[in-house]
């Protein structure tokens, strides 16, 4: 059971790390953290909306932050590198906490919905949904969900797990209120979806001035240059009706 329990171990650092990074990193714009394990360090590679804010003055902000990590958590030699986030409308985490903001500001929670959703299909999302659950009418009122969604959106199986989400709580007067947020990146291919990427081969058309002898075997008679067509084969025979000496009565 020792190989078993240190892979435990290492699965309970990492959500731990990650969780840490999450609330330290929150005005930075945090989006989403990759932690690798090799034997010599373990690199940290963190992906905010702002890394200025995170390497601070000379670098001073990024150093005091690996070293909580290494005492705090007992990594040896962690390394943190710091990536700026390409397109935040497209970050789970982000739309997450920016519903929330809106709903602590008492909008209305639907149109915030509807509005993030948008923002989401309009940055080349494949498909998008939003929940939003708790208290969502006044003080007093009974839990209930709201939930949006557009696109191709998985639920099941292996599909789901090519799915990007997060979850973020908002806190307002009325009660608490999570948002759930799902995003299908552009360019994701799922395993149940026909590629549709590679253009339909139509087939082609043989004309009249074509030769239909082309491309075929030695041996081939060349004599036919036409393809066959049922309106010329109709109107020669009614030609030959027409020539054809009348009987007499």
């Amino acid at each position: 059971m020792g190989i078993e329990k240190k892979f435990v171990e290492e699965s309970i650092v990492r959500y731990q790390v990650s969780k840490y990074l999450e609330e330290e990193l929150d005005r930075a714009g945090f989006t989403h953290v990759d932690i690798q394990r090799t034997p010599m360090v373990t690199r940290i590679g963190v992906e905010v909306t702002n890394p200025g804010r995170v390497i601070g003055k000379k670098g001073k902000t990024i150093r005091d932050l690996t070293d909580a990590i290494s005492s705090k958590f007992k990594i040896e030699n962690p390394q943190i590198s710091v990536s700026e986030s390409k397109n935040p409308a497209l970050e789970p985490r982000l739309i997450a906490k920016k519903v929330c903001r809106f709903i602590e500001m008492g909008k209305k929670t639907r149109a915030i919905l509807h509005s993030s959703l948008r923002d989401i299909m309009s940055a080349g999302a494949l498909g998008g949904e939003i929940v939003a659950s708790g208290k969502l009418a006044a003080k007093g009122g009974r839990s209930k969900s709201l939930r949006v969604f557009a696109g191709y959106m998985p639920k099941a199986g292996e599909p789901a797990r090519l799915v990007h989400s997060s979850h973020v709580t908002a806190y307002p007067k009325a009660g608490a209120i999570g948002v759930l947020v799902k995003i299908v990146m552009p360019g994701t291919k799922f395993p149940d979806k026909a590629d549709t990427s590679k253009p339909v081969q139509i087939p082609k058309i043989i004309s009249k001035a074509e030769d239909i002898s082309t491309n075929q075997p030695e041996g081939y008679s060349k004599k036919v240059s036409k393809a066959y067509d049922p309106i010329d084969s109709t109107k020669m025979e009614n030609e030959k009706k027409a020539s054809a000496p009348k009987k007499r009565r």
